[in-house]
């Protein structure tokens, strides 16, 4: 595996276009919280932080310079990151574009997979700064477009990395997709992932 210029101080995501009932329950949770505005409360209480003060040289990293050019440093030090101290890995907020971390995962999580989490997680800030909407409820998670794409660059950083397909597999594999889902998402990006749900398991904690 190669070595990364890069630093995490001390942090996933989860087909048919029926939504899934965990990401429902999640999206609901979202659209409560922009509604009420809570957002900006959690925020408050819990502590909004610069993106490069917990993710130091990502500034370097080809994959993050293909996304935003020549204005990689400019957006990563604007990039806000709020830590919340509660189960789960880590998203872009559809109110401003913001990326939100359990901290619980940013602590405890592995740190190739927060790296990919990252990569991918910073493909849905570019989206959001192009205007797209990041949860658009007419796709299936595994089929949304959002999602492809930013799958599909942290699985390409894997490969430069030198992950083989199984831990790739592993690494895409989260409590809330199904094996089906698992299988279609590999196939869209051309990973081989012919093991049975028993063998594949998630890595995240």
């Amino acid at each position: 595996m190669k070595e990364n210029n890069f630093a995490i101080s001390s942090a996933k995501q989860g087909g048919d276009a029926t939504i899934d009932p965990f990401e429902l329950i999640l999206l609901t949770i979202l659209r409560v919280f922009r509604t009420l505005r809570l957002e900006r409360m959690l925020r408050f209480l819990t502590g909004t932080h610069s993106f490069t003060d917990y993710f130091k040289g990502f500034e370097k990293v080809e994959a993050v310079r293909q996304l935003f050019g020549e204005k990689t440093e400019q957006v990563l030090r604007n990039l806000k990151v709020h830590l919340i101290p509660i189960w789960g890995y880590m998203w872009v907020s559809n109110m401003d574009g913001h990326i939100i971390v359990s901290s619980r995962y940013l602590n405890s999580g592995s740190k190739v997979d927060i790296y990919l989490d990252v990569i991918h997680e910073l493909t849905h800030v570019k989206q959001f700064l192009d205007g797209k909407e990041l949860f658009d409820v007419n796709y299936g998670y595994t089929e949304r477009p959002t999602e492809v794409e930013a799958y599909r660059r942290a699985v390409v950083e894997a490969k430069r990395l030198g992950l083989s397909n199984e831990k790739i597999c592993e690494y895409l594999k989260t409590e809330w997709m199904s094996e089906e889902d698992l299988k279609r998402l590999a196939k869209t990006l051309n990973i081989e992932c012919g093991r049975s749900k028993d063998q594949v398991s998630p890595t995240h904690p």
